[in-house]
């Protein structure tokens, strides 16, 4: 197996593992971490569709004990029958959003200078946000209501755009319809694991021809990376928002972004999709 491969494997599965759940866009940063080590043919597809995966996976493994409350108690318990019922209807907005325009986002806005812009409008609107005073009524998951679960699941909806991210419009749309900033990040994270399976089970789906066992010591590479990766920065992102909030990453996501577009502007890199 080629070393170098190996190593764009670790990277991009670090890199993901990192941004899944941070409102900085895991989608833009691959996309533009691909096209910089030049990591963007058929087996990247399903590269990227495996290290979603470990992120995921990740977030499963820090909240089991609550998971595993959910699942046992679908039958009996009312309180985690309504816990499954508001990430059913948190999930809906993007599924159905998702069927019906997966194809034409990922054909003309998968490329790195249209993530670039997205990042920058993504970081003025956090920096918007967080300049205003919000007064939460919502202090747990449990305290929600179904329209607020919906609410945000149309807020999530909007990071279909790549270079939004998933977990900043989750967040920031929580802190708008009233979740306090715990609960929003804890919601956006429960929330994610419905949408990120569905979006893993219909990437292979669709690129189920790509599949190769060749390419397994890749894949295994990736996806270590990316699912330790994701487990330390999940356990992080909940400890710095009891005490801050996000505008740091509004900062970077507008430095990042603009730095890609001068880059291209100066014809330093050539990004490709």
């Amino acid at each position: 197996m080629d070393p170098i491969l190996l190593l764009k494997a670790l990277i991009l599965g670090v890199i993901e593992g990192l941004t899944e759940f941070l409102p900085v866009s895991s989608t833009g940063h691959l996309i533009i971490a691909g096209s910089l080590l030049n990591y963007t043919d058929d087996q990247s597809k399903v590269f990227k569709i495996v290290i979603q995966l470990g992120a995921i996976l990740a977030v499963c493994w820090d909240f089991r004990e609550r998971i595993g409350k959910v699942l046992g108690g679908l039958r009996s318990d009312p309180v985690q029958q309504r816990f499954a019922g508001l990430l059913i209807v948190g999930f809906l907005p993007a599924a159905v959003l998702g069927l019906m325009f997966h194809g034409t986002i990922k054909t003309y806005l998968f490329n790195p200078l249209t993530v670039a812009g997205a990042l920058i409008a993504g970081g003025f609107l956090i920096l918007y946000i967080e300049r205003k005073v919000y007064h939460p009524r919502i202090n747990t998951i449990d305290e929600m209501r179904w329209t607020d679960a919906l609410k945000v699941g149309f807020a999530q909806a909007l990071a279909m755009f790549p270079g939004t991210s998933r977990s900043g419009a989750t967040i920031m749309g929580g802190l708008i319809f009233g979740l306090s900033r715990k609960t929003a990040t804890e919601f956006s994270f429960f929330l994610a694991i419905p949408t990120m399976f569905a979006a893993t089970i219909y990437d292979v789906y669709k690129n189920w021809a790509l599949l190769r066992i060749d390419d397994l010591p890749v894949f295994a590479v990736g996806f270590i990376a990316s699912f330790i990766a994701a487990m330390l920065t999940v356990k992080a992102l909940l400890r710095y928002v009891s005490n801050h909030d996000f505008t740091v990453f509004a900062w970077y996501r507008i430095g990042f972004g603009l730095i890609v577009l001068l880059t291209a502007q100066m014809g330093w890199v050539e990004w490709t999709a």
